[in-house]
C-alpha cells in the first residue's frame, strides 16, 4: 500500500474541558498524535515536498501538517494501482480472500472505533456521539455488506438463437479514482472504497483537503487486514491540482465523486476529455420536506428539524426546503423556532451536543452571507441568524418563515443550519414547487395518509423518498440523485454495477443435445 502522505509536524492539542468524554478524547487524542507520526512519518514523501494544514474547527487552530500531493504525485499512485491490478494479486486471489481481507478490516474498525470517531470529530467538528455511535458502526456494516457480497459476484448464461453457448463474465473495470467530500469523511470512504475492492479492482483515492486524517488512519488498518501493496493509494492533496489529474488520468479507468454540482461537472468534463472514464457523481441537493395538512405537528416539527439539522446542515440530502400545509403552519412555525432555541450547540466533544461548528472559514461565511440573503429578500427570520460565540466556527441554529420559492434561500445549496419553511395550499401545488428545482437527491413527506403518501413518492423527481422517517442510511439501500443531483447509484447491489464491466463470450456449439 503506497501511502501518498507525511506528518512533518503535528501540534499538541489542549483540552480545555473536564469531561469524562472530553478527558477520555484528550486522551485519545494524544494517543493518535503518537500513532499518527508513526505511522505516517515513515512512509512515502511526496514529490511535490509540500505540505498544508488541516484546521481544528472548534478553534480554527492546526491540528497538523499534511502533505499536499500534485499531478506528479497522482501519477506515482496510480502507477502503484495499476501495477497492483495488472501483475499484483488482489484481482487474482479468489473472491473468497478477498471478502476475508474486507471482512478482518471491519474488525479492526469496531476494535479502534473511539479512536477513529476522536479523530473524524477533531478533523470535522461533529459531534463525538454522532461519530462513534452512528457513523464508526455504519462503516464496519458497509465493509462488512460488501464483503459478504465479494464471492457471489457472477454472470449468467444466456439463451441465444442459433447453436452457441453463451455467457457473460462480470469483470473488475480496473483502476478507480474516487474523491471523497469533508462533510462525511469516512463514510464516503466506505461507501466508495468497499464496493471497489469487493469486486477486484485498485484505488486511488483523493481526501478532502478540510478532512484528510481519518482517511489516512482507517488506510493503515487495511494495510494490517492484509491489503496487498497498491491496492488502496490515498493521496492529500487539493480538487484543481491532485483531484484534476485523477480525473484526467489516461491509466484510471473510473471516476466516483461526491461534492457539490459545479465541481462534478468539471469532473465529467475532465474525464470525457482523457479516456472517456465512467463517472459515478453524488452532488448537490436542495430536498423538500413536505408537511401534509393531516400531520402530527409536534412529530412533523422534530422529524423536520432532524432533517435539516444533522450534521449542522452540513448534509447534501438534508430537507432544506419545509414545505407545510397552510392548515397546520401557523402552529408548525412556533414549535420549530422553539425546537432551533433548544438545540444544543458546543464543543462536539461534549456528550449532548447536537451540533458542533462547521467546517471552515469559507463554509462558515458563506451561511452567514445566506442568512443575510435571506433577510434582505423578506423573509421572517424567526431565531438565529448569526455567529455563536467568539471562537471556532458555530452558527446559530437558524430558522426563516414565510419563504418565497423565488429566494436564495430556497433555491441554493446552503449547506448549513438554515431552516426555509414555506406554505402550500394542496398536493398538486407542493408537487409542481417541490420539482422546481434543478437538483433531485431525495426529499421527506410526513403524512398518516397511505395514499398522499404513494401520490407524493411517484411524482417526486428525485433519488431516495422518506416516509415519516428521514436519513435512513443502511447499507442495503441505494442512494443518487436525479436531474444534476448526480449519475449512478451508490450503496446496496446497485454499488457494485459502478466498479464492473459486463463481457459476453460466446462459443460454437457441436451437435448440440439441446439449446
Amino acid at each position: 500500500m503506497q501511502h501518498q502522505v507525511s506528518f512533518p509536524s503535528i501540534e499538541r492539542h489542549s483540552c480545555l474541558s473536564f469531561s469524562t468524554l472530553e478527558q477520555s478524547a484528550c486522551l485519545l487524542i494524544i494517543f493518535l498524535q503518537v500513532r499518527l507520526f508513526w505511522f505516517f512519518c515513515v512512509t512515502l514523501t511526496l514529490v511535490s515536498g509540500k505540505t498544508f494544514p488541516t484546521l481544528d474547527p472548534r478553534t480554527g487552530n492546526v491540528i497538523a501538517h499534511v502533505a499536499e500531493g500534485d499531478s506528479e504525485d497522482i501519477n506515482r499512485a496510480v502507477s502503484a494501482a495499476r501495477k497492483a491490478f495488472d501483475e499484483g494479486p488482489w484481482p487474482k486471489m479468489t473472491a473468497y480472500e478477498r471478502s476475508r481481507v474486507l471482512f478482518r478490516f471491519a474488525d479492526l474498525v469496531e476494535k479502534h472505533n473511539d479512536e477513529i470517531a476522536t479523530l473524524e470529530t477533531w478533523d470535522n467538528g461533529k459531534p463525538f456521539e454522532q461519530a462513534a455511535k452512528t457513523e464508526v458502526p455504519m462503516i464496519v456494516r458497509f465493509f462488512r455488506y460488501y464483503a459478504g457480497f465479494a464471492d457471489k459476484i457472477h454472470g449468467l448464461t444466456v439463451p441465444a438463437d442459433g447453436e452457441y453457448h453463451v455467457q457473460t463474465l462480470h469483470e473488475p473495470i480496473g483502476v478507480a479514482g474516487q474523491i471523497i467530500p469533508w462533510n462525511f469523511p469516512l463514510l464516503m470512504f466506505a461507501w466508495k472504497v468497499a464496493p471497489a475492492l469487493a469486486c477486484g479492482n485498485t484505488v486511488v483515492l483523493k481526501t478532502a483537503e478540510q478532512t484528510p486524517l481519518s482517511a489516512l488512519y482507517v488506510a493503515t488498518l487495511l494495510q494490517e487486514a492484509g491489503l496487498p501493496p497498491g491496492v488502496l493509494n490515498v493521496v492529500s492533496g487539493f480538487g484543481p491540482t491532485a483531484g484534476a489529474a485523477l480525473c484526467s488520468h489516461m491509466e484510471v479507468n473510473k471516476v466516483a465523486f461526491t461534492g457539490s454540482t459545479d465541481t462534478g461537472k468539471k469532473v465529467l468534463e475532465l474525464a470525457a476529455k482523457s479516456n472517456l472514464k465512467t463517472v459515478t457523481l453524488e452532488l448537490g441537493g436542495k430536498s423538500p420536506f413536505i408537511v401534509c395538512e393531516d400531520a402530527d405537528v409536534d412529530k412533523a416539527v422534530e422529524l423536520a428539524h432532524f432533517a435539516l439539522f444533522f450534521n449542522m446542515g452540513q448534509c447534501c440530502c438534508s430537507g432544506s426546503r419545509t414545505f407545510v400545509h397552510e392548515r397546520v403552519y401557523d402552529e408548525f412555525i412556533e414549535k420549530a423556532k422553539a425546537r432551533a432555541e433548544k438545540r444544543i450547540v458546543g464543543d462536539p466533544f461534549k456528550g449532548g451536543v447536537e451540533q458542533g461548528p462547521q467546517i471552515d472559514s469559507d463554509q462558515f461565511e458563506k451561511i452567514l452571507r445566506y442568512i443575510d440573503y435571506g433577510i434582505k429578500s423578506g423573509a421572517t427570520l424567526e431565531t438565529g441568524g448569526g455567529r455563536l460565540g467568539t471562537n471556532g466556527f458555530y452558527i446559530k441554529p437558524t430558522v426563516f418563515s414565510n419563504v418565497k420559492d423565488d429566494m436564495p434561500i430556497a433555491q441554493d445549496e446552503i449547506f448549513g443550519p438554515v431552516q426555509s419553511i414555506l406554505k402550500y395550499k394542496d398536493l398538486d401545488e407542493v408537487i409542481r414547487r417541490a420539482n422546481t428545482t434543478r437538483y433531485g437527491l431525495a426529499a421527506g413527506v410526513f403524512t398518516q395518509n397511505i395514499d398522499t403518501a404513494n401520490t407524493l413518492t411517484r411524482a417526486l423527481r428525485v433519488g431516495s423518498v422518506w416516509i415519516n422517517c428521514f436519513d435512513v442510511f443502511d447499507a442495503a439501500i441505494p442512494f443518487g440523485g436525479y436531474k444534476m443531483s448526480g449519475h449512478g447509484r451508490e450503496k446496496g447491489i446497485y454499488g457494485l454495477s459502478n466498479y464492473l464491466q459486463v463481457k459476453a463470450v460466446v462459443t460454437p456449439l457441436k451437435n448440440p443435445a439441446w439449446l
